[in-house]
């Protein structure tokens, strides 16, 4: 696994390219905040292994696990077994019982989140990380962030940044318009239903004073991102 890369003071992002779906192997990436607290708050965690582990503890201590969509969780558990003393937090919809309705559309019944997120800031983060419950898309529920000191928004699926020139996936990404452009593809354009609530949603970002886009597959947008976001959007 990759060691972390740092992108801004006290903001790493850690990939993790052999990444595969089952379909195609798309990459993913993890990002990773020290708090001012001292404490580490971890965006959609990679494979854990030795490594990363050792790289992460010399960051400083592991506090938030955050499973930011629930489409993003699939490592987590290992996380918070591997630092219990750390809060696991989750989309709406993440976790359910087996009579849950939530349950049958994909939710996890082995994970138990310590907080539900959603528009406000859990006090652990308030203040340095700012966030919004993107709304439209309840298949994904994806929770947006947005880092203060390094003016960096970020994001899961809602957002992708794949060059043209990437050699894996090429099919899959090609069939569904994901290569060569910044922002949603044709299957995210789908997930999101309530095209007015997602327009709310768009201009709730549009706020944050962001420069920098990190997503989770693709490229890190080093500046220039929030005029691109609003262009990505713009068809809704």
């Amino acid at each position: 696994m990759p060691q972390p890369k740092n992108l801004a003071p006290n903001l790493w992002i850690v990939d993790q390219p052999d990444f595969n779906t089952g379909i195609a192997k798309i990459g993913t990436r993890m990002t990773v905040i020290k708090l001012p607290n001292g404490g580490l708050f971890l965006h959609s965690p990679t494979k854990l292994d030795y490594e990363t582990k050792e790289a992460l503890d010399a960051l400083g201590e592991v506090r938030a696990v955050v499973a930011p969509s629930r489409a993003h969780h699939l490592f987590v558990g290992d996380y918070t077994k591997t630092w219990p003393g750390a809060k696991l937090y989750g989309p709406p919809g993440l976790v359910g019982d087996i009579a849950d309705f939530r349950a049958r559309m994909g939710a996890r019944r082995d994970l138990t989140l310590d907080a539900v997120l959603g528009d406000e800031p859990q006090s652990e983060w308030a203040g340095a990380i700012d966030q919004h419950l993107f709304k439209g898309a309840t298949g994904l529920n994806e929770v947006v962030f947005f880092h203060r000191p390094s003016r960096s928004a970020i994001f899961t699926d809602l957002v992708f940044n794949v060059p043209a020139d990437f050699k894996d996936a090429r099919v899959f990404y090609t069939l569904v318009g994901g290569r060569g452009r910044f922002g949603p593809h044709r299957l995210i354009r789908m997930v999101i239903r309530d095209r007015k609530a997602a327009r709310e949603s768009v201009a709730k970002i549009l706020e944050w004073d962001f420069d920098r886009v990190i997503v989770t597959h693709g490229d890190v947008l080093e500046s220039g991102g929030k005029a691109k976001f609003a262009a990505a959007f713009s068809y809704l």
